[in-house]
């Protein structure tokens, strides 16, 4: 599998990585022989691996860089998008009392929250 690292300690040698499938991050935890004996991994850097599915987490194995800095902004990104989900709309982003009337219809209409 390719994924993209979001985070890495080298001390540690551990890394965070995001999967091209979308599904669970990967954790890579180190092992004799690794990415990590050779160039430096870091967040934003693509790699292939194994993945396999541990008790509670995604494990990545055999861990190789394919591209440094393929993606170097894409925690602060991912990040990003999650964090307006989690803030309270501000009263300007709030629908009017023209938008919330009830009309007789078969599509139920959904307030605007936010705009691009």
């Amino acid at each position: 599998m390719y994924g993209v690292v979001l985070w890495s300690d080298q001390d540690e040698q551990k890394a965070v990585i995001w999967c091209e499938d979308h599904g669970d991050l990967a954790f890579y935890g180190g092992c004799a022989s690794s990415v990590f004996d050779g160039p430096v991994l870091d967040a934003g850097d693509l790699v292939h691996f194994q993945v396999l599915e541990g008790d509670t987490m995604r494990l990545a194995r055999n861990p190789e860089l394919i591209s440094e800095q393929h993606a170097p902004a894409i925690a602060e990104r991912l990040k990003a998008a999650i964090e307006p989900a989690s803030k309270k709309p501000s009263p300007s982003m709030l629908p009017s009392s023209e938008a919330l009337k009830v009309t007789v219809s078969n599509v139920v209409p959904f307030p605007i929250l936010r705009t691009a």
